[in-house]
């Protein structure tokens, strides 16, 4: 038993989840910035565009602005930007909100699908490669133990 291990049997519980969640967040912030490289490299594009574009093939209707915001926990000043150069690039479309004129309804067109499409199926590839040391049942296992916590899908607490 090496000395870390040693050390690690002894430590209160409270201790070993603390290493478990810095753990979790250093490998968390890995696949983040791994991410990034690529979608950048590959697509030229960035992790918060790709978060825009797959709320919105999650909603084929479209999305109110806010909504955007609502889901992806960011300003509406955010997704503003990032909605406003998607438009310039023809991958989304601002459309009005029957009953409502100040609201506009956001939508991926064609191109913008092919796109996300393209994105999407590479996004998946990258994390399969990066996770690729864990087998579909210790995968499942995680998700399991993580749900067991009472961490929604947010990441936020107790649900």
């Amino acid at each position: 038993m090496s000395a870390q291990e040693q050390q690690i049997e002894g430590e209160p519980e409270s201790k070993t989840r603390l290493r478990l969640w810095l753990r979790l967040l250093k490998f968390s912030r890995g696949i983040e910035s791994e991410l990034r490289e690529n979608l950048r490299k590959e697509f030229s594009s960035t992790l918060p565009r790709f978060d825009v574009m797959a709320a919105l093939n999650r909603n084929r209707d479209g999305m109110k602005m806010s909504a955007i915001s609502n889901a992806l926990m960011v300003s509406n000043g955010n997704v503003t930007g990032i909605v406003d150069r998607l438009v310039s690039e023809g991958f989304v479309i601002r459309e009005t909100v029957p009953g409502d004129r100040r609201a506009m309804r956001v939508r991926l067109t064609a191109p913008g699908q092919a796109e996300f499409d393209q994105q999407a199926a590479a996004h998946e590839a990258w994390i399969d490669g990066l996770l690729k040391s864990f087998s579909a049942e210790n995968a499942k296992e995680m998700i399991k133990c993580l749900e067991d916590a009472g961490l929604n899908e947010t990441g936020q607490g107790p649900t």
